[in-house]
């Protein structure tokens, strides 16, 4: 059991340490590669693929419409969703002459309607957004700039969560860490995979999504990847979400995007074979190893208590220890801001590694609609 416990730490501490760590030392050694200088300026359609009321979808293009790149050369296409869409497009009618509204391709979903957005897109670069986020206004002039390397085929902006006054809970921390990760990967290589509400492409790149797919911003980085290009990414475009979710919330979002982690890996095999793919390395730590983070803490935690168990038995002070122990936690309970503090880390705790869990069984039973 000791064994096991020990094995399951060193994965542990590899996976979200060591890998980190690594990621962050040969970033560090790599200069950020040279643009060629900048000719005409890009045409840019932006596309909205939504689902939302049409208030919502309003106030979106009015921000969307208000950034800095020059007017003339920013379009926008609202893809509303087929199936579970809140308002039609004659209800947006009245939008900016720069906008196009269509219906999502019948099967509905998001990449159903992402492909019939970009169909109706004529731009050099496609831009990427999601209803609820908003756009700093230099946001798209970053993500374009990015394209002056003839190497990048996509990039990825940067999505700012709330929490700026050091209240964040658990998943803002993950997220922080997460951005911190992917620009260092960005710098070696490739980021594994873009920020799904705000991210570009060029508009020559594009192939039509297989519909029910569930995370276009890592299947879509990762097929071009497999081709040749890399995966860049900016702190410098910048999408804002002042939205907070509860625990629940944020466990059916994770359940969602890790099970398109491992849809990724059945509908895109070639990301699993290093021959092919350029980050393999990179997303087996990022991406699949992650997924026995709860296993592996289950192990090192039943080790643990296996351990403490035969001291305590062994120990003619052991029984009294732990006796101080219980009523030393029972105590810290009574106190409210603790006992409050406690409860949400235990709730965000177990939403995240479950997540991990139910994903593992969607992907193994290959239960793909996850967005109910």
């Amino acid at each position: 059991m000791i064994a096991l416990g020990l094995m399951s730490a060193l994965a542990l501490a590899a996976i979200w340490g060591g890998y980190p760590l690594a990621v962050r030392a040969l970033g560090g050694l790599r200069r950020r590669r040279g643009r060629a200088p900048g000719g005409d300026v890009p045409t840019v359609t932006v596309v909205l693929a939504s689902s939302d009321t049409a208030a919502a979808i309003r106030d979106r293009v009015t921000d969307l419409l208000a950034s800095t790149y020059p007017a003339d050369r920013v379009r926008v296409t609202v893809a509303l969703d087929a199936v579970r869409g809140k308002c039609t497009a004659e209800e947006l009618g009245d939008l900016d002459s720069r906008v196009t509204v269509l219906r999502g391709d019948p099967e509905g979903g998001k990449a159903s309607s992402l492909n019939a957005g970009v169909r109706a897109a004529k731009s050099d670069i496609l831009v990427f957004a999601d209803t609820a986020q908003r756009f700093d206004p230099a946001a798209i002039g970053a993500l374009v700039a990015e394209f002056e390397d003839p190497r990048v085929g996509a990039v990825s902006g940067m999505l700012d969560l709330p929490g700026a006054n050091g209240s964040r809970n658990l998943a803002e921390h993950y997220w922080r860490f997460e951005r911190w990760l992917r620009r260092w990967e960005a710098r070696i290589h490739s980021c594994v995979g873009v920020t799904g509400c705000i991210y570009a492409l060029r508009r020559t790149l594009w192939q039509p999504l297989p519909a029910g797919l569930i995370l276009d911003d890592v299947y879509l980085p990762l097929r071009l990847g497999l081709d040749g290009w890399r995966i860049a990414y900016t702190e410098h475009a910048i999408a804002r979400d002042i939205r907070r979710f509860a625990a629940g919330q944020e466990y059916r979002r994770k359940v969602r995007t890790l099970t398109g982690n491992i849809q990724v890996c059945a509908w895109l095999p070639a990301v699993l074979n290093p021959l092919r793919n350029p980050i393999w390395l990179q997303f087996v730590f990022h991406k699949l190893l992650r997924l026995l983070t709860p296993y592996f803490a289950a192990l090192l935690l039943l080790s643990l208590a296996w351990t403490a168990g035969r001291a305590i038995a062994a120990s003619s002070y052991g029984v009294s220890l732990l006796v101080d122990a219980v009523v030393a936690v029972a105590l810290l309970c009574l106190i409210p801001r603790a006992r409050r503090a406690l409860r949400a880390q235990i709730a965000w705790g177990v939403a995240m590694q479950g997540s991990i869990v139910v994903a593992t069984v969607n992907g193994v039973r290959g239960r793909w609609d996850v967005w109910t």
